[in-house]
């Protein structure tokens, strides 16, 4: 007996999918109920994206901890500026 829980998309994939529809409402050819349906898959897709981003962060943190526990760099946040 399969699951039906939807598994989110590999980040690649996302990305993708995101870029199409970035491109796609560019075109200026996309009703406008299309534009709506395709604004909020891009939200969904953006979310999936950056959460996939975070994770990989948060396990380079890890890899990159010292013997002591302390981290070997300054996180990414002070490295952009943010």
């Amino acid at each position: 007996m399969a699951a039906n829980t939807k598994q989110p998309p590999s980040f690649e994939h996302a990305l993708e999918r995101l870029e199409n529809i970035v491109e796609s409402m560019e075109s200026g050819e996309v009703p406008l109920a299309e534009l709506l349906a395709k604004f909020e898959e891009g939200n969904t897709l953006l979310k999936v994206c950056e959460s996939r981003l975070k994770e990989a962060e948060l396990k380079i943190e890890q890899l990159k901890k010292q013997k002591d526990g302390s981290a070997a760099f300054s996180s990414f946040e002070t490295e952009r500026g943010a």
